[in-house]
């Protein structure tokens, strides 16, 4: 259910969300990213070995990206007509038709690269390698790497662009948050996000302030052009995701099988107003600010043994069980 703000720390009344819809997907039940074009409503889904393009207003899959090697995500540049991918298997960056899903190349980039972002205030493409710990930049239009080996000072996690010459990233291992000149290639700043812990998706709003989720069950909202944290809200078990929407926070809680919906309540005060139930493995998600929609992926899971249970684990999916699950909001909560 989603809850209205109203003045002070107020909450409305309960809604429902309209509608839980599942769109199945054929194929691996492995996955990671996805990412919403609100433009073109197209929802791309980071699929073990390609990118699904899901038409979220038909619930169709009209392309499929391949192939993509232990892809992690993909990042679109509309003005250039191509998608690219991260794929971790490979070293390598994808890059697709925009319009036909056709590859029409790769790139070599650092070890098993993990989230991708397109920079269009520098025409740049940057992948976060987890493997070699450091971002590589490529010329989006030339497809020429400008830069092999950015070192990232640790783990980099997830990337969100600021669209005006700014990448941010967190880095998981050091529980900070980097922030990246596009243009001259320097990172200018990195700060701590305690009290966060091994921080991994990350989302903005349009205040440019920065949502990150953690291993800890919170989520910190700092402000990139001071280095500073600036609140916290606790949120569930598991999540690898975030998104932003309708002025609210969505946390992608995998081990939960929960969204955690974080509101600022009140100046510099945080809260999750509401919790919605998803489904178990449902960690990452991505939003369609136009349709007022969410989406996330996830697949059925068999029954944990006891050994399995007293550690922590990835559970078994089960095949042919893979979905998105897409979250409609109701208007009189938007």
């Amino acid at each position: 259910m989603f809850a209205a703000l109203l003045l002070g720390s107020t909450l409305a009344a309960h809604s429902a969300p309209e509608s839980i819809v599942s769109i199945p997907l054929p194929g691996a039940v492995r996955w990671d990213y996805v990412s919403v074009d609100p433009q073109a409503h197209r929802l791309y889904i980071a699929h073990q070995d390609r990118v699904e393009v899901v038409d979220v207003r038909s619930r169709k899959a009209v392309l499929q990206l391949a192939p993509a090697p232990g892809v992690h995500g993909a990042a679109v540049a509309k003005e250039l007509n191509r998608v690219f991918t991260s794929d971790g298997a490979a070293d390598e960056v994808g890059v697709f038709d925009l319009n036909t899903g056709r590859p029409t190349g790769t790139v070599k980039v650092g070890r098993r690269p993990d989230a991708i972002v397109y920079d269009p205030s520098s025409g740049r493409v940057f992948t976060f390698n987890g493997g070699s710990n450091d971002v590589t930049a490529i010329d989006a239009k030339s497809l020429k790497v400008v830069a092999a080996s950015i070192p990232a000072g640790g783990t980099p996690e997830y990337a969100v662009s600021d669209g005006k010459g700014h990448v941010y990233f967190n880095i998981e291992d050091k529980s900070e948050l980097a922030v990246m000149d596009t243009r001259s290639l320097a990172v200018t700043r990195r700060f701590s996000l305690a009290p966060c812990e091994e921080p991994s998706g990350l989302a903005i709003d349009a205040r440019q302030r920065l949502y990150s989720v953690c291993r800890n069950k919170v989520m910190v909202i700092s402000d990139p052009s001071t280095g500073r944290v600036i609140g916290q809200a606790d949120i569930g078990a598991g999540a690898d995701g975030v998104a932003w929407m309708d002025g609210k926070a969505f946390s992608a809680n995998g081990r939960d099988g929960t969204i955690s919906v974080v509101a600022e309540v009140a100046p510099g005060q945080f809260r999750t107003v509401e919790t919605l139930p998803t489904a178990r493995g449902a960690r990452t998600v991505a939003a369609d600010s136009v349709l007022h929609e969410l989406y996330t992926p996830t697949a059925d899971f068999k029954p944990d043994s006891a050994q399995a249970a007293q550690t922590p684990h990835r559970p078994e999916a089960i095949p042919g069980s893979f979905r998105v699950l897409v979250i409609r909001q109701p208007a009189a909560m938007r």
